[in-house]
């Protein structure tokens, strides 16, 4: 064996290496009604696709309508497309509405619900207003605990269902310019323990997962430079970029009868970023 340092695995050699594998397939999604949040783009875009390709009835909430529409076209030709329902998710009188008419149109209450809608925006500690941590923190946090509260009762008329939330890797690696971001992605996990120890006796399983560095178009536009990209493959245990499809993958699990014992706690997909 030669003792020569390994070269560095630059970002296209990892995508050169990235192996063929197959998604898993769960029957115990076939039919389920699923709502996701954000749905439109990005990560909740892999969410929606996935969850219909096991043939699921998703229901999808995004204020962006062209993104939005854009997917469901895409998606129109499956044997159960995907429907979009705009909505903004920080008002809490249309987030109501927007469950109540979703359980008539698929046909009963959600069974899963994911709270997927986020804005990662970077921000100056020193330039955060009070107007800007509320908006922030609605956009963020809050919205989650009430989508919860309005697919809760139904879930639990039926004797369980599936709450999963997304959380973030940002505060646990301390990063900067999301002081406000990472203190909303911190309280949803302290939230999800609340939420599985309220609702685990009805049956409701509330998880959260929590991505890493994701390739979505967003974050490669706005922040993920050539330069960002080799420093976050050098942090990462895995030398490859995350994807979208890698995140959509541990969700379905999560809702699955598979982990029909897994609640109230946090599950990562990050390739090891430390």
């Amino acid at each position: 064996m030669s003792s020569a340092a390994a070269p560095a695995l630059s970002l296209a050699d990892s995508r050169a290496r990235k192996p063929a594998f197959t998604r898993g397939v769960y029957p115990s999604l076939r039919g389920k009604r699923v709502a996701v949040t954000g749905g439109g783009s990005g990560i909740g875009a892999s969410i929606v696709e996935a969850f219909a390709r096991q043939g699921a009835v998703v229901a999808y909430l995004d204020n962006s309508i062209e993104a939005s529409r854009a997917l469901e076209r895409s998606l129109s030709t499956l044997d159960v497309p995907p429907r979009f329902h705009a909505c903004d998710l920080r008002d809490l009188e249309c987030v109501r509405e927007t469950f109540a008419r979703l359980a008539q149109e698929c046909g009963g209450p959600m069974e899963v619900l994911v709270n997927n809608a986020a804005c990662d925006d970077r921000h100056s500690f020193d330039h955060v207003t009070p107007q800007y941590w509320e908006e922030s923190v609605a956009v963020n946090l809050r919205h989650l605990f009430f989508c919860a509260q309005a697919v809760t009762p139904g879930m639990k008329a039926a004797g369980g269902g599936a709450i999963i939330n997304f959380g973030s890797v940002s505060w646990h690696l301390a990063l900067s310019g999301l002081s406000v971001y990472q203190t909303a992605k911190a309280g949803i996990e302290g939230m999800t323990r609340a939420m599985a120890r309220e609702l685990g006796e009805y049956g409701i399983r509330v998880t959260c997962v929590i991505p890493g560095a994701v390739r979505t178009a967003r974050q490669m536009r706005l922040w993920h430079t050539p330069d960002e990209e080799a420093r976050i493959l050098a942090q990462q245990c895995l030398k490859a970029r995350v994807e979208p499809e890698d995140v959509a993958s541990l969700v379905l699990f999560l809702a699955s009868d598979d982990a029909r014992m897994c609640t109230a706690h946090e599950y990562f997909v990050d390739a090891g970023w430390r």
